[in-house]
């Protein structure tokens, strides 16, 4: 094996926290000695041991004179665990092998620097295993870069691009794998936002159903962990407190307006106020910038999705498609004013595949 296949190693065990590391990074780490491996590792949960640590602790007196393969610059920083760098360093790590740079602003580059002036080779590799762990990271990175996180817009549209009937019934449109590969979704998300519209037609939860997530034993354990903050936006406070919304934990009620009124664990997101309605942009740097918010998931109506999508804070479109046909009455996948084609929004088909019986279509919007 070299340099490339243990770096791929490493990602394979990032990949495991992908439901639980919020609002941590997802990391791996491979520990390579004379061309065997003897210590891996991935980070679990927020506020426990790094990947570089789990390594280390299997590696154990092997770990002397070895390579490191880590998908994320190891920190340099004292968070609620100790600087991996100097993790690596005290166990003797010879050389450390990266997939990429750590954008937070309190490593940038300083957990490489730490481990060059100890004496550790240091490597961050380029190309498609560089993009690859980008990509696992999207929305702590983007977070890092910009201050916002990754958006994710999620839709069920029958085949005739309608997403309820005219009275707002849409329960159900895709079927039950569908639904699953929603949960997972939603499993994976730092935050779920919504608004009044679909909580009241839908009565909707927006929590994460354990039955419902169809994951192996361990990864479901994973995914349980973490439930993501849930977001109303309810700018004219529509939604009752008694409402089920509000009973189950991580319920957040984002306006304008202070409520009078709070169900017992509730919390209100105060956002300003734009034009009547609420900043989404606000909203979001809110909710990136004071909750440590990576990846945001929008399952939302036609309004609020066509006012993100206006807004230009979607960085992704999955929609699930059913071989069904609602009719001319029926609601519109978006609310989404356009008069002429060149105001068409462009999009780019990163995937699609058969879920069950219906299909999902994963877009990127195109930089204008």
């Amino acid at each position: 094996m070299n340099d490339h296949a243990y770096m791929a190693r490493a990602l394979q065990l990032a990949a495991q926290g992908l439901y639980s590391t919020h609002p941590n990074p997802r990391v791996g780490c491979v520990i390579v000695k004379d061309g065997t491996i003897v210590g891996e590792g991935w980070h679990q949960l927020a506020g426990t041991a790094h990947a570089e640590v789990h390594a280390l602790r299997a590696a154990g007196t092997q770990a002397q004179g070895a390579t490191a393969y880590v998908s994320l610059e190891p920190c340099s920083h004292q968070g609620r665990t100790p600087p991996c760098a100097e993790a690596l360093i005290q166990a003797g790590i010879a050389r450390v092998v990266v997939a990429m740079q750590d954008p937070n602003p309190q490593v940038a580059g300083q957990g490489l620097q730490r481990l060059t002036q100890a004496g550790t080779g240091v490597q961050v590799l380029t190309g498609a295993l560089s993009q690859q762990a980008e990509q696992l990271n999207r929305g702590f990175v983007k977070r890092m870069r910009s201050g916002l996180p990754w958006v994710q817009v999620k839709l069920a549209m029958s085949l005739d691009g309608r997403t309820a009937m005219a009275s707002g019934e849409s329960q159900w449109i895709t079927g039950a794998q569908a639904r699953a590969d929603v949960q997972r979704l939603r499993a994976q998300a730092s935050a779920i936002i919504s608004g009044a519209n679909t909580v009241l037609t839908d009565n909707a939860r927006l929590t994460v159903r354990a039955n419902e997530l169809d994951l192996p034993e361990l990864e479901k354990h994973w995914a349980l962990q973490r439930p993501p903050m849930r977001v109303l936006v309810d700018s004219r406070l529509r939604v009752p407190q008694e409402h089920v919304f509000f009973q189950a934990p991580q319920a957040w009620l984002a306006s304008y307006q202070a409520p009078q009124q709070l169900a017992t664990d509730a919390q209100w997101l105060h956002v300003p106020e734009q034009n009547g309605h609420i900043d989404l942009t606000q909203m979001l740097k809110i909710l990136a910038q004071k909750h440590r918010i990576n990846e945001v998931l929008v399952e939302a109506g036609p309004q609020l999705a066509g006012a993100f999508l206006q807004a230009g804070l979607v960085d992704e479109l999955i929609v699930y498609i059913a071989a069904k046909l609602l009719g001319s009455q029926a609601n519109p996948l978006f609310t989404l004013p356009l008069n002429k084609m060149a105001e068409a929004v462009e999009l780019e088909i990163q995937d699609i595949r058969a879920i069950g019986a219906d299909w999902r279509i994963t877009c990127g919007i195109k930089s204008t």
